[in-house]
């Protein structure tokens, strides 16, 4: 059930991150929202690599959303090229 929250904590995390994240974004709804799930599936990954959270614990709403701040810099730059 962990899969769950975190895909639906990267949803909202991936539209939070795209209204923080300065600049003009040409992704759409549904980019965005994968970017966001992803950010927060890697955030949720990282994190219990480095020992923040245990095994099955998924990353928290912060740091998904930083993940996916981070994921929509690269791909606006993987996009500009």
């Amino acid at each position: 059930m962990s899969i769950v929250w975190t895909i639906l904590i990267g949803f909202v995390a991936g539209l939070v991150a795209r209204a923080i994240k300065p600049g003009d974004d040409s992704a759409g709804f549904i980019v965005t929202t994968l970017i966001g799930i992803a950010g927060s599936l890697i955030a949720t990954y990282a994190g219990q690599a480095m020992g923040w959270y245990s095994a099955g614990q998924g990353a928290g709403f912060i740091a998904s959303v930083l993940g996916a701040i981070v994921l929509l810099f690269l791909y606006g730059l993987i996009k500009r090229k």
